[in-house]
């Protein structure tokens, strides 16, 4: 539609009753934001909780995936108790001639998070030139 006018929209799915398309057709704002926040505090995903995407490129994908481990494994040793997802080959993984392995810093405590991280990369002074951090990513592809 435009302006006063309505609109239309068909929307194909292959799960008609979940309440995300439920609540559109509806047009249920509350409903659905109600169960959707519960669903992202019960596997911990954002906004419950915040969430950093490091991703590590290189000249091959072992070289991606051996940097991207021991980058991990220095952020583990500097935020005991946080959590680390990772590392595995990025969705997109090869572009441009350069594989890239991806791992996710998920915790409530921002701060320590980027402190980790940033510490992590202090001993590595090498990868900070192949790293692309994004703090609370739109999308993780």
């Amino acid at each position: 539609g435009r302006g006063d006018v309505p609109g239309e929209a068909i929307i194909q799915t292959l799960y008609p009753d979940h309440y995300a398309v439920q609540s559109a057709a509806a047009q249920d704002y509350a409903t659905f934001y109600t169960r959707e926040m519960e669903f992202r505090s019960s596997l911990r995903y954002p906004p419950t909780v915040a969430l950093i995407n490091v991703v590590v490129k290189a000249r091959t994908q072992e070289g991606a995936m051996a940097d991207a481990h021991d980058l991990v494994t220095r952020i583990r040793r500097h935020q005991p108790g946080g959590q680390v997802i990772g590392p595995a080959p990025a969705a997109l993984a090869k572009i441009k001639d350069e594989y890239r392995a991806q791992c996710f810093i998920k915790g409530r405590a921002r701060k320590a998070m980027r402190d980790a991280l940033t510490r992590a990369l202090d001993e590595r002074p090498d990868l900070k030139r192949r790293v692309i951090v994004d703090v609370d990513p739109v999308s993780v592809i």
